[in-house]
């Protein structure tokens, strides 16, 4: 995916909507979706959509109208993300992040101990 498909948080609601869905959606149906939780007018949502779509995050079908799946997993979104955080913030270093969680006090004692028994499994 790279750096320069990285998506705004408005366009992250859209991919969440369709990562959670089971089927291509088309726009009717992404904005009923969230309107559950953002109100937003339908040519907010195409403007989303369209941007997504050349940043070549989704992919689109021509039916009787257009319909939206995403061209890229979660997981290796989120994976990727995770990569450009660490470069941006603790320039490529892990520990860096993980001495900054701890330091900051943003982990408990449990948190710690949770993910010393992952790290032992895994190892």
């Amino acid at each position: 995916m790279g750096k320069k498909a990285m998506v705004s948080d408005a366009e992250l609601e859209i991919l969440e909507v369709l990562w959670s869905a089971d089927c291509a959606l088309n726009a009717n149906e992404i904005r009923s979706t969230l309107d559950k939780v953002k109100h937003w007018e339908r040519t907010t949502v195409l403007t989303l959509i369209q941007r997504l779509l050349k940043k070549g995050v989704i992919c689109q079908e021509k039916r009787e109208v257009y319909y939206y799946t995403p061209c890229i997993k979660r997981e290796d979104y989120v994976k990727e993300e995770t990569k450009n955080f660490i470069d941006k913030f603790f320039h490529g270093s892990s520990r860096n992040l993980a001495a900054s969680l701890v330091s900051s006090e943003a982990l408990t004692k449990a948190d710690i101990e949770e993910l010393r028994d992952y790290f032992n499994q895994h190892l």
